[in-house]
């Protein structure tokens, strides 16, 4: 800025006047004339910035001596902006537009009169910076947060503010890089946050940018499994600073499972399922906290394996060994577990050769599948050595006394002869009638029946497979009555069909239940019922006191491999319930190793009538498979025929399993080929299963259960050595009754 200095002088100027002489012109008046400048106008003392933005700033200053004539240059950037019309009011405000973020600017005012300017005002201001663009979490854990941001404008001469929890921190950048971190430390885990982001110049900041995130969440401290099988288990942890807002998440085998933790209570519990049975799994579990998971914890578990299936015996070395053979695995295990008496033997693969045994002699194996430290259900077999040796070695008097007694009997009983050397199907007369088996001849039977592999049950049991399945079952395919059904495969036979009285409200008289007639003459001694679904627990209640049964024998767990297999039909604790018109009390309850007895007052509401129920609950038996021991299902089976001979004149005892076929067919066929040894010293397990089939399908539902009838009678053939043990007295008629029972049941097979 050139400043220009005006000088004033004073002119004298002489004017003559034409046609005077010169004495005139030296006495003529003289007229003077002085031109001058105004003087320079006082500078503005001090300006303000009222408002300022990315682009624009408004000034403001005091007219300079209030004086409203007086305008304004001010000078920027090599622009000069005129500030003139400026009537009224004792300040000037003045917005400088298209400016550019973040930038500082260095002004001049000048105060200007009548083209004269003070000597001018200088003073420097910014302008707003940009907000960050983004902000991202590059990294997160239980007590810190790292912010990352890419620099404004790639610029080192901002800084920033980070806003948070009333913290206010200041962060200056580094030269060489194009982004920004920070590391937000002592924050609490599992906890939400709000970050304020400001970028700073020279004091001004800019408008905010917010971020909300949150911390990792704690990891869950301990996970057990509290129940499992073979193919599902139950995994409980307590919830991570019992918080209700973190949810869960359950990765294993590249599943992965989202888990709400909003449930009531402290605990979380989830079921597993669909698992492959004898497989370790590895369970990891993670906390979630909206976008942040914890670190993780892991538990490793190995499910049951499945039991050994196939379970057969071969004859080795001329009688004094045995070759048991099974199935491969469905499914994993590591090893196979023989026991015989106190000896074991391990095995890897699917046979087992055993020495050091006696020729035709009997023997009992169970064997249970590993799978890392999990052990399956045992099961059982009875096999023979090889008899032909002995046989062999007799002497020839011994063979004629043979030959003779062979002779005689065939004499005095020629409609058994063929059960003494026949094969396994050679025993059917027809398709549906079968002769009975001797008790004498019956360890012959069964040995015959299991050679080759089981060749004889397995011909045996297949030609039983289509018996009763002409039979109709109209009215349990009826619109409303299929619900009714657990499974499509068992429906209920209309000719045998257990019918529901009239009951107002009620669609129909049908439940899935047959009658089963017992041993001899005894019509309709049992009826064999599916277990209650949750819509027919009224109606199987119904069933009960119309029928006016004393017993109910129920043959499954509710629950079984994470699987409902029977609804809960009875009051969870000893407060009465009511199901329909009738309420249901527990008495008492005892429990046993393999079974529980309850005792039931059912109380009708309509007529104030009262019926006693016991309850037989047998909870050692899988689905589909039998249970681990001959002996335990046979005192079981003791226990109950007692209480049917107590109370010859109640109605039929109820017996269910799930579907209400094969253990519920396999105890029936027990309890009554046991009386046919007592009272006939024969026994005819196919007739017995031909007639069951009859009346309802299905009866004896798997060859397992076939020939585990056979062991039965093996079993209750053999002189019972080992005693019974005693139940712990609680001062229980309940107990003591039982107890008796057992001893009867000990005199009678000891012959004591």
């Amino acid at each position: 800025m050139e400043w220009i200095w005006v000088l004033l002088f004073l002119y004298h100027f002489v004017v003559p006047v034409w046609g005077l002489s010169t004495t005139s012109v030296t006495t003529a008046t003289t007229t003077k004339t002085t031109l001058s400048t105004p003087p320079s106008p006082k500078s503005v003392k001090t300006t303000s910035v009222m408002n300022r933005s990315e682009t624009a700033l408004t000034l403001k200053w005091d007219k300079v001596d209030n004086n409203s004539n007086y305008n304004y240059t001010l000078c920027y950037n090599d622009q000069n902006v005129s500030i003139s019309n400026l009537e009224g009011g004792s300040t000037v405000t003045y917005t400088v537009p298209d400016l550019t973020s973040g930038m500082e600017y260095t002004f001049i005012l000048y105060t200007v009169f009548k083209g004269v300017q003070s000597t001018g005002y200088s003073f420097t201001t910014v302008t707003t910076p940009e907000q960050v663009d983004n902000i991202s979490v590059k990294n997160r854990n239980e007590t810190a947060l790292i912010l990352e941001w890419d620099k404004v404008k790639n610029n080192n001469i901002y800084s920033y503010t980070l806003c948070y929890n009333d913290q206010n921190v200041s962060i200056s950048t580094l030269k060489g890089v194009s982004t920004v971190t920070y590391t937000v430390p002592d924050l609490t885990a599992g906890t939400e946050y709000t970050f304020i982001l400001y970028t700073v110049f020279k004091g001004v900041q800019s408008t905010a940018n917010n971020i909300t995130t949150v911390t990792t969440p704690q990891n869950i401290t301990k996970i057990s499994v509290k129940n499992f099988g073979e193919t599902s288990l139950i995994l409980e942890w307590n919830k991570v600073n019992d918080n209700t807002l973190y949810n869960y998440r359950l990765s294993y085998n590249s599943k992965n499972v989202s888990i709400s933790g909003s449930n009531e209570g402290s605990v979380v519990t989830y079921i597993v399922t669909d698992l492959t049975a004898g497989t370790e799994y590895i369970f990891t579990l993670y906390t979630v906290f909206k976008e942040a998971e914890s670190r993780g914890s892991n538990i490793a578990w190995h499910t049951i394996p499945n039991i050994v299936t196939g379970l057969h015996c071969k004859y080795s070395s001329g009688g004094y060994g045995l070759t048991l053979v099974w199935d491969p695995p469905n499914g994993g295990r590591t090893a196979v577990q023989v026991n015989m008496s106190s000896t074991s033997f391990r095995n890897t693969g699917e046979r087992l050769y055993i020495d050091g045994l006696l020729p035709a002699q009997w023997y009992t194996f169970t064997a249970s599948a590993f799978s890392g430290p999990m052990q399956s259900i045992p099961v059982s077999i009875t096999c023979q050595t090889d008899p032909r040796g002995v046989i062999a070695g007799v002497t020839s008097l011994l063979l004629v006394i043979l030959i003779l007694c062979i002779g005689i009997f065939i004499w005095h009983h020629k409609t058994n002869i063929s059960s003494l050397f026949e094969s396994s199907n050679e025993t059917k007369v027809s398709s549906n009638k079968y002769k009975p088996i001797p008790l004498k001849n019956f360890p012959m039977h069964f040995s015959s029946m299991s050679c080759d592999e089981n060749r004889g049950f397995s011909a045996e049991y297949e030609d039983l497979s289509t018996v009763g399945a002409d039979q109709s079952c109209t009215v349990a395919t009826l619109p409303e009555n299929k619900g009714k059904n657990r499974f499509t495969n068992v429906l209920a036979y209309d000719s045998s069909r257990v019918k529901l009285a009239a009951n107002p409200g009620s669609d129909s008289d049908y439940i899935n239940a047959n009658y089963i007639h017992g041993y001899g003459k005894k019509n309709k001694q049992y009826i064999a019922a599916q277990g209650p679904n949750p819509s027919t627990v009224n109606d199987f209640w119904r069933m009960v006191w119309e029928q006016k049964s004393s017993a109910i024998v129920m043959l499954t767990n509710c629950t079984e491999g994470g699987k409902i297999k029977c609804e809960h039909y009875w009051p969870m604790d000893y407060m009465p319930c009511l199901y329909g018109k009738l309420m249901v009390t527990i008495q008492s309850e005892q429990k046993e190793s393999c079974w529980i007895q309850r005792e039931f007052v059912l109380r009708n509401e309509s007529s104030s009538e009262e019926q006693a129920v016991t309850h037989f609950h047998f909870t050692a038996w899988s689905d589909h498979g039998v249970p681990i021991r001959t002996e335990e299902l046979i005192q079981f089976r003791w226990i109950v025929r007692k209480h049917i001979e107590t109370f010859p004149f109640s109605g039929p005892t109820v017996v269910h399993c799930s579907a209400g076929v094969g253990r519920t067919g396999t105890l029936i066929a027990l309890d009554m080929l046991l009386q046919q040894m007592d009272k006939e010293e024969v026994v005819n397990i196919a007739d017995c299963v031909h007639r069951m089939r009859l009346n309802r399908p299905l009866m004896v539902q798997t060859q397992s259960q076939y020939v585990f009838l056979h062991q039965c009678i093996m079993e209750s053939l053999q002189p019972k050595e080992d005693s019974i043990p005693e139940p712990i007295y609680e001062n229980s008629d309940m107990i003591y009754s039982n107890a008796l029972v057992l001893n009867e049941y000990k005199a009678a097979n000891t012959g004591v």
